[in-house]
């Protein structure tokens, strides 16, 4: 499936992904500026993304963990309701074409 994900300077990058993926390894994986370095616990905040409006619904509830990150962030970086972590979103088919945007790093 493919992805669409606009960096930090706002470029925009075409990513192929396998269905099962994290979204955050393959961001990461394509150095777009996603550290994502507690591996995938929703205890960093590096991975954090905007969720382009017409795709949140399909990405699900955010889990309590990854509430609370974003909400320990908020101070150093905009958090609104497009916000989630990368490493709690698992692509499904739903998610082909999925559309995100990278947030500023903290």
């Amino acid at each position: 499936m493919e992805i669409l994900v606009t960096d930090n300077d706002g470029s925009q990058h075409t990513l192929t992904a396998d269905t099962g993926e994290i979204l955050m390894e393959v961001i990461r994986d394509s150095d777009l500026g996603i550290l994502g370095t507690c591996g995938g616990m929703a205890s960093c905040g590096t991975c954090h993304i905007y969720v382009a409006k017409q795709w949140l619904a399909k990405t699900g509830e955010r889990t309590e963990d990854e509430g609370y990150m974003l909400e320990a962030i908020a101070d150093m970086v905009e958090v609104n309701d497009r916000s989630r972590l990368a490493c709690q979103i698992t692509l499904s088919k739903e998610l082909a074409g999925i559309a995100v945007e990278v947030a500023p790093e903290i």
